[in-house]
């Protein structure tokens, strides 16, 4: 479906208002802006969807960074071009509501609601994706969209999520001023999720996961991707992660980038387009 007819198929669900507008094409990618329906009365969930030329590839619902208290979807607009173009898909790349004023279940849910219009505008399989703290969302937003039952997605992208609230992995030390700085990541968790081992929302009908770490079950989950650098303080994180995904029976495909430190995805392109191609590889097995 392109971005042409979005507008007035997302229009005719319910799911944007007549505000819905068209924003400048980016080198190949079509971009509009929308209103997805959130959780709860009045709640809309702004989302910007940006469609590479043909779009053979499925829809990508991605989370943008910030530590869960900053970032936007304009901030990361660039980024999530370049994703799309590469990937040869739409992206759709959610403004979900921000720590501390929001706190978790708040991000989590907008997500959700983003893959829900991405699901209502497609006929595939849809897929889930983001980087630092808005991977931690896509992963999390994987594990929800198991338990609600929903069609399998045909893949989890994460770059470089946080896993453990308590940051306890040696990684956090071995480079002390590296960004994200332990305490300053652990401020930020405290921000999005409180001080408790297990999130209240974990006892809602189906637990709204604050972090993965928190969840007892990952089989059946989406092929995932993970992506981190080596001089990422959260390094150990991802790694921790993508073993227990393959020891629940997850497809994993797990890359390390030598030096590269945390928030590469925004500002360099080399982690960016393979990301895109895994993706892409990812997609086409799952729909073949």
């Amino acid at each position: 479906m392109d971005l042409e007819l979005n507008d007035e198929a997302v229009k005719t669900t319910g799911a944007a208002d007549a505000a819905a507008r068209a924003l400048a094409g980016t080198d190949g990618v079509r971009v509009a802006s929308v209103m997805a329906p959130g959780a709860g009365a009045g709640v809309r969930v702004p989302v910007r969807i940006y469609q590479a030329d043909g779009a053979p590839r499925g829809w990508l619902v991605w989370a943008h960074g910030g530590s869960w208290t900053a970032g936007s979807a304009a901030g990361w607009h660039h980024a999530t071009a370049d994703l799309a173009r590469a990937a040869s898909a739409t992206v759709v790349s959610v403004d979900y509501r921000l720590a501390p004023e929001h706190p978790h279940p708040a991000a989590l849910l907008d997500v959700l609601a983003a893959m829900d219009l991405a699901l209502a505008l497609t006929d595939g399989p849809i897929s889930v994706g983001g980087d630092s703290a808005g991977a931690t969302l896509a992963a999390a937003a994987a594990l929800a969209w198991r338990d609600l039952g929903r069609p399998r997605l045909a893949a989890q992208v994460l770059a470089y999520p946080p896993i453990d609230p308590a940051a306890r992995a040696a990684s956090y030390h071995r480079a002390p001023h590296a960004h994200p700085s332990r305490a300053g990541l652990m401020a930020a968790w405290r921000a999005y999720r409180g001080t408790g081992e297990r999130h209240p929302a974990l006892t809602h009908a189906t637990p709204w996961y604050s972090t993965p770490a928190e969840a007892d079950d990952l089989g059946g989950l989406a092929p995932a991707i993970l992506a981190v650098g080596t001089a990422d303080p959260v390094a150990d994180d991802v790694r921790g992660y993508a073993r227990r995904l393959r020891e629940a029976g997850n497809a994993v495909t797990f890359r390390e980038f030598a030096g590269a430190r945390h928030g590469v995805f925004l500002v360099e392109p080399g982690m960016r387009r393979w990301l895109a191609a895994t993706y892409a590889l990812t997609y086409e097995r799952s729909t073949s």
